[in-house]
């Protein structure tokens, strides 16, 4: 099949998952090391960054050219400016892609402040224009990613019209605002009433943490699938233990050694060549603070880790806590966390 072929076949068969966009996280190793503990139905790229000037960021074209996984991807562009948004579109279509999503949901101050990404829901007329001039560039399926508003949910009933009017081929809906951020509940309800106005398939997105929320979220939605995000960093195996969950089947339940074993494939894996080890163990940390979530209830791991700076002291933590045949919990604990933490509702 082509990709644009297996996309099609993907999204027929509900429900079906998909690997949520980190920028400067899903990238290509990380692709790889998905796809080995059982992945998602469908991957998107990180953000290729569009402007006057812009290029085809190298690295993360080569999760596309050098796809790993065996299924579909989506190559997925962060801009305003329509003219570099259909150039940029038409090199992607050139590429082994299934198609092209748009950004309209990242929340970084650093995008929005430029009215990219989620800062365009502030411009429901400027979305209208850049959703009409990618939909007759893009001859491929032609795909979005939202929250519900900026900072305002009323928005979302101006918006929704619009993705029926440019006949969008996927919505995935992540169900909190720009400004909420990740601390706040996610309002399912705008996700089931998308499902509801769409007749594109809809994915929901936020706070899917288990096999068991997953299956609530899809009852509560009737989304056709789920895109995960920071859940896939603490538990790889959430893609395949939603597969067996919707197959009547026990969901695997990882041991502490399970993973232990998975910690260091991700050090080793997504290690860049000739990063010297303190730097690489401090790139490490941004994957443990959402791994640290699922390790144990105090804290302590977390604290102890974003201490450390050698590979040695790392994995001596790691195997403090983690040197054992126990089930591993399914879902990530409540930690005490300040408001202003940086993991603050990060894990739900």
């Amino acid at each position: 099949m082509t990709p644009v072929e297996h996309f099609r076949d993907t999204v027929a068969r509900t429900p079906f998952t998909a690997l949520a966009p980190m920028q400067d996280v899903t990238d290509l190793p990380f692709w790889r090391l998905m796809a080995q503990y059982g992945g998602p139905d469908l991957y998107v790229t990180e953000y290729f960054r569009v402007r006057e000037g812009s290029r085809l960021e190298k690295p993360i074209l080569k999760s596309i050219t050098q796809n790993p996984t065996g299924k579909p991807a989506l190559a997925q562009l962060i801009g305003n400016h329509i003219p570099s948004l259909i150039r940029t579109a038409r090199e992607l279509q050139q590429h082994p892609i299934a198609g092209i999503d748009l950004n309209l949901g990242c929340p970084a101050p650093v995008v929005y402040k430029k009215c990219a990404g989620g800062g365009l829901l502030r411009d429901p007329a400027q979305v209208d224009a850049i959703l009409g001039a990618l939909r007759e560039a893009v001859e491929i399926p032609f795909t979005v990613k939202t929250r519900i508003g900026f900072d305002d949910s009323a928005v979302f009933e101006e918006l929704l019209p619009l993705f029926a009017k440019h006949h969008i081929d996927l919505l995935t809906v992540h169900g909190r605002t720009v400004r909420e951020g990740y601390r706040s509940g996610v309002h399912y309800d705008f996700i089931a009433r998308a499902v509801e106005a769409l007749p594109c398939p809809v994915l929901a997105n936020g706070n899917v943490y288990s096999a068991t929320k997953a299956a609530a979220v899809l009852a509560d939605t009737h989304a056709a699938g789920l895109m995960i995000g920071r859940a896939a960093i603490r538990n790889p195996w959430i893609f395949h233990q939603i597969r067996q969950t919707q197959n009547g089947e026990t969901p695997f339940i990882p041991t502490g050694h399970d993973v232990l074993g998975y910690l260091r494939d991700l050090f080793e894996t997504v290690r860049p060549p000739n990063l010297d080890e303190k730097s690489h163990v401090s790139k490490m940390k941004k994957y443990f603070n959402y791994i640290g979530l699922g390790i144990e209830p105090t804290g302590d791991f977390l604290h102890r880790i974003r201490r450390t700076t050698t590979e040695a002291n790392l994995f001596a933590i790691c195997t403090d806590h983690l040197e054992h045949d126990q089930p591993m919990p399914l879902d990530p604990f409540d930690l005490a966390l300040k408001p202003s933490d940086v993991l603050a509702g990060e894990h739900r």
